[in-house]
């Protein structure tokens, strides 16, 4: 698992959470400089608290959600395909290296798959039903979802699509339906998207609305969303990655040459025409259930509402990152990651069921798919041991200042220090934080020694400007030691 600075940070708050200090805010999202709802924190407490407030617990959660994701998977390509494609879909997803990076550390994204189809598979049964309960319940799901991660808008985006195409073939086909229908569903949706972000607009309502200001602005005046010149160089690249990175394993583009050699030119083809074929797969069944008559919708509305659904899911959530400027990370397609995988599982299935020669291509194919993301599993490698890294070296920090107060300050590249301070609090001997001179005048937060970590490599402690260190003032080094993968050093005040 992951364990370095966001995720000491989560612990830390999850840890005042769990002794009464309660919050309504959530992480920070990694661009837009606003804040997401507190709900990933609160999954987050009571698997800490289980753990006896080991770290470990939330990972577990993750995985746990991980691991329940796969079924859904199952679930939900059996009801849109049949039970083979389910297996597939569910065999591939659970295999994939990609899907497990992402479901074996405690980070709030990292739940969000299995939120999103949780919430596209409610709103499928809410029109399969015609039933409102589903609809605020759907929302409620799609609130929470947005509180994992921003691009929940964009899943948002994708039920509205799948709502009003859905309302407009049938009013099409019956000019009777009543536009109050459409109303009611949207009303249900937004009904239950406000429960489910209520933490959150709780928080908002308070403080004069802060973070909706600045996802408006985020959204609208920042310059890193709108129109881009290169917007189908964007669109075919998500797509491209959407399927080599999940599904055949594909190194990230940037990282690799696609004419380097034989193998990786292969690699990148294969890649690009399975995912083209799933696409075009889809596409020829979702033409072959398109309302045409009053007769033909009513025999195909349950098929066509299911196509309708992944065409919709996959069409839009990939033109929407076509107006991203800014760069795509593979987690931001964490409301699509089960989608091409059921795609994939579709189309295996489609040529199976056609003759002899596709049956055995398509065996093929869906071994090799196997064989690739098998052998790039994580954990045939070396763990790196982070948690157990950090507790040891906070554990040796503590043992240098001797019980007694003391300062700390972390030397690092890109990394912060709440990863050190959660085990700092845990063993009730939390470092001092040094104020400003206008807060503290007397200097009161400065104690007689400072416990520097490093995590760079060469570093030079002694006038730094970071203020943890600055703000300690005049110092000299009294002992340096090197402690698993960093040197620890220990000031003290320079005597003349």
């Amino acid at each position: 698992m992951t364990f370095l600075g966001d995720e000491g940070r989560d612990v830390l708050i999850v840890n005042n959470i769990l002794h009464g200090k309660l919050t309504l805010l959530g992480p920070t999202a990694s661009v837009g400089g606003f804040f997401l709802g507190p709900i990933y924190y609160y999954f987050m407490a009571p698997f800490l608290l289980i753990f006896k407030y080991n770290p470990v617990g939330p990972a577990v959660m993750v995985a746990l959600f991980g691991i329940a994701t796969v079924w859904l998977v199952y679930k939900f390509a059996s009801e849109i395909f049949n039970s083979r494609v389910g297996l597939i879909s569910a065999l591939l997803y659970s295999i994939s290296p990609v899907v497990i990076a992402y479901s074996r550390s405690s980070w709030n994204p990292n739940i969000f798959p299995f939120f999103s189809l949780l919430t596209l598979y409610i709103i499928y049964k809410a029109l399969v039903k015609n039933n409102v309960k589903l609809f605020i319940l759907g929302g409620v799901f799609l609130g929470i979802s947005m509180q994992l991660h921003y691009l929940a808008l964009f899943l948002g985006f994708v039920i509205a699509v799948y709502v009003l195409s859905t309302f407009l073939i049938r009013y099409f086909l019956e000019p009777s339906k009543n536009i109050l229908i459409l109303i009611k569903s949207y009303l249900s949706i937004l009904f239950g998207f406000i429960i489910g972000l209520s933490p959150f607009l709780a928080f908002e309502a308070r403080h004069g609305f802060p973070n909706l200001k600045s996802i408006v602005h985020f959204i609208f005046q920042s310059g890193d969303t709108g129109l881009v010149n290169n917007f189908i160089g964007n669109i075919s690249n998500v797509f491209f990655r959407l399927f080599a990175r999940l599904v055949t394993h594909f190194p990230p583009p940037e990282q690799v040459a696609i004419n380097q050699n034989l193998n990786t030119y292969i690699w990148y083809y294969f890649s690009l025409i399975l995912g083209i074929i799933s696409f075009l797969v889809l596409i020829f069944q979702y033409k072959q259930i398109i309302p045409k008559t009053k007769e033909f919708f009513e025999s195909k509305y349950s098929a066509f509402l299911k196509l309708n659904l992944l065409v919709m899911w996959l069409v839009f959530g990939i033109l929407l990152f076509g107006f991203y400027k800014k760069s795509i990370y593979d987690y931001y397609f964490g409301f699509m990651f089960p989608l091409p995988f059921i795609l994939v599982g579709n189309t295996l299935d489609f040529f199976m069921r056609k003759n002899n020669f596709l049956k055995i291509v398509s065996v093929a194919v869906f071994l090799s798919l196997v064989l690739i993301n098998l052998s790039g599993i994580p954990f045939k490698y070396e763990p790196n041991r982070q948690l157990a890294q950090v507790k040891a070296i906070s554990e040796f920090v503590l043992d240098k200042a001797d019980e007694k107060p003391f300062n700390f300050a972390l030397i690092t590249g890109g990394n912060s220090d709440h990863a050190y301070r959660y085990f700092f609090i845990l063993e009730n001997h939390p470092p001092v934080t040094i104020l400003n001179t206008a807060t503290d005048p007397n200097r009161k937060s400065v104690t007689n020694q400072l416990l520097v970590v490093c995590e760079q490599n060469p570093c030079h402690p002694l006038g730094n400007s970071l203020w943890e260190v600055a703000g300690f003032g005049r110092a000299e080094i009294v002992g340096e030691w090197d402690v698993s993968v960093v040197k620890v050093y220990k000031l003290v005040h320079y005597r003349e």
